[in-house]
């Protein structure tokens, strides 16, 4: 099982072992396995306080691994009189949320301080797979003690940055009601509950998200108006109003799952319902309208990244990872999907019906392309509107460059004869320095002159005072 990555093995008196490889159950090449066999087998590996269980209630829950293999998740049940088993594999590595090809915003639920986060789908579409990879990334990112209830325990969380303590019903803990009473004493920040079964589950999960604690859990619902549903439903007749106030109140997300074959038949990847709780779905919640929750998640996908089942189905489709006969079959509503691809993908749809007109006698045909038309000439209004609204734009930036563009050569003219003129003024100032320059010039020549006449006129006088003098003498 384990060689081959099959998901589930089904043990089944008087039939060859059938493994479950990419969905489909296949029997393998041996001889077909005797009651007695069978039986003497499942007893080897039950403990004793599992075959009384098993003796009580006729069908028992069990973890069991084998060292070096892969731990299997396991139900022992009697059928026809003769015992029976169908065991799951659980791989020992935990995958990232990445890893398993699960929208990016699921990485965004480890950081939710406190509430309630659901991972809801039917049997084997992948949610302990997806709860485990959402608890390992806690481990990793965030320093907090995870406290788990589990029947049986799956995956094995080693400490990393969180400290883990796993509790399994029947092993570490009689009953889940046990467990989760004594799971408050446990200073818990984060509250893994493997399965939400009864009302009183329920009512305890909700308490411990209304009281700061962080929980996941799954239930065995289809989408997220019916997880919402199956907690009304389980809830006593008088408390169902409180119950819808405290679940718009702690509810954060719920993601519904389910898993659909790859185009090139590989695997299988999962689809999925992302439902986060904004104000308008609380709103919902409360009033109990869940029929109007899935349209508010399509029209949500781009602030709060929600997603329902179909648009998951077309994002795969687009992407080439499925094909449109199987993403047909596991859509809820294959009606609405086909009109979403014809408005937003014709081409997926025309591609696989052979063309729009696939017979001359098929009035359905002229229908679709009549809707086709309608959506294509729709489409075209509101492009002619666009194109006219930018086309208004261009015309405005148009002109508002024109006049920006006179603004500028208005200013260049400015600049120009600002320029002339300090040129003129520049010329008109060497002109006046020179003029003042010669003035100078002329005035130091005859500042010269008067000085040499001063000094000949003394010079004159000390001579006549001499020869004076001399004639006195």
């Amino acid at each position: 099982m384990a060689k081959k990555e099959a998901s589930d093995l089904h043990l089944k008196p008087m039939r060859p072992p059938l493994l479950r490889i990419k969905g489909k159950l296949i029997p393998l090449n041996t001889e077909p396995l005797q009651p007695k066999d069978l039986e003497s087998m499942l007893q080897e590996i039950l403990t004793p306080a599992q075959r009384t269980k098993l003796d009580q209630n006729q069908s028992v829950d069990l973890g069991y691994g084998l060292h070096g293999v892969a731990r299997f998740r396991a139900n022992v049940f009697v059928q026809r009189g003769s015992l029976a088993a169908v065991f799951r594999r659980i791989p020992f590595k935990i995958p990232e949320i990445t890893e398993l090809g699960l929208p990016e915003v699921l990485e965004t639920f480890v950081h939710i301080p406190a509430g309630l986060v659901l991972i809801t789908g039917p049997t084997g579409s992948g949610k302990s797979t997806t709860l485990a990879a959402v608890i390992r990334s806690t481990i990793e990112k965030r320093a907090v003690h995870i406290v788990t209830i589990e029947d049986p325990i799956e995956y094995l969380f080693a400490d990393g940055k969180a400290a883990v303590s796993q509790r399994e019903i029947g092993t570490d803990t009689p009953a889940f009601s046990e467990a989760l009473k004594n799971m408050f004493r446990e200073d818990p920040d984060v509250i893994m509950v493997g399965e939400m079964r009864d009302w009183p589950t329920m009512q305890t999960v909700i308490t411990a998200a209304e009281t700061g604690h962080l929980v996941f859990s799954t239930l065995h619902t289809n989408s997220a108006g019916q997880s919402i549903d199956r907690f009304i439903d389980s809830c006593p007749q008088g408390q169902q109003h409180q119950l819808r106030s405290q679940l718009a109140l702690v509810l954060r997300a719920i993601v519904s799952m389910r898993l659909i074959e790859k185009s090139d038949g590989s695997g299988m990847v999962p689809v999925c319902e992302i439902m986060i709780n904004s104000p308008k779905i609380a709103k919902h919640i409360e009033l109990g309208e869940t029929k109007n929750i899935v349209e508010e998640i399509e029209s949500s996908v781009g602030y709060y990244r929600m997603q329902s089942m179909n648009q998951s189905l077309i994002a795969l489709l687009v992407n080439g990872k499925i094909n449109y006969r199987r993403a047909m079959e596991l859509s809820t509503d294959p009606e609405d999907l086909s009109l979403k691809l014809r408005k937003l993908f014709p081409q997926i749809e025309e591609d696989e019906r052979g063309g729009l007109m696939a017979s001359d006698n098929d009035f359905s045909a002229i229908t679709q392309l009549m809707d086709v038309k309608r959506l294509y000439e729709e489409q075209e209004e509101k492009w002619k509107l666009r194109i006219a609204e930018k086309e208004e734009e261009i015309a405005r930036y148009g002109d508002e460059l024109q006049s920006q563009r006179r603004a500028v050569e208005g200013r260049s003219q400015t600049i120009s004869d600002l320029e002339g003129e300090i040129a003129r003024l520049k010329n008109e100032n060497d002109r006046v320095a020179r003029e003042y320059q010669a003035k100078i010039m002329q005035l130091n020549e005859r500042i010269k002159e008067l000085n040499q006449r001063v000094v000949a006129t003394e010079q004159t006088g000390k001579v006549a005072q001499q020869g004076g003098g001399f004639f006195k003498k």
